[in-house]
């Protein structure tokens, strides 16, 4: 029996850049089907830049019709300022998910890194080279936030009981 082809948005959180990353699964076999940053202006209002990761991601959801997103939950410590920022950002995000009626999972990055390392404190470059390796890419992500959010979907993709 044929497994049924699966595709996962994963999304790493932020006001300036939101990575983004599309991976699709069929039984074992995993593959980028896009990955990429939404950029936003730091010359735009704050509420401009909510707006407009809110219609890039709605856009994206539209264009691709994910079966399953998954977006990293927020964990900050050091900045304050920062952690509020983000956490608007996260909530444009949200919503633009449950517009679009599409089944939705949250990671921590303890859990993210946990389960593409197998060590919930791997430093970025490791999560890097472990995302080019379990998704067979030629090199690791020039961008930190699109590793992060292929590695959400990874994340996603091995732990989501409605993925066959």
């Amino acid at each position: 029996m044929d497994k049924k082809e699966q595709i996962i948005l994963g999304l790493d959180p932020g006001l300036a850049d939101v990575g983004y990353g599309l991976i699709k699964k069929k039984g074992q076999e995993l593959a980028v089907v896009s990955a990429g940053l939404i950029k936003t202006g730091k010359e735009k209002d704050f509420s401009r830049r909510l707006q407009e990761i809110y219609q890039a991601v709605f856009d994206l959801l539209q264009r691709d019709r994910p079966d399953l997103v998954a977006v990293e939950k927020i964990f900050f410590a050091k900045n304050t300022k920062t952690a509020l920022a983000v956490a608007q950002a996260r909530g444009a995000i949200l919503l633009a998910i449950r517009q679009a009626k599409i089944d939705l999972l949250e990671f921590t990055p303890l859990q993210v890194k946990q389960a593409v390392c197998a060590n919930g404190r791997a430093p970025k470059n490791q999560v890097g080279l472990m995302v080019k390796t379990l998704l067979k890419l030629k090199q690791v992500p020039k961008s930190d936030d699109v590793a992060d959010a292929l590695a959400v979907a990874l994340c996603a993709s091995f732990f989501n009981k409605k993925l066959t």
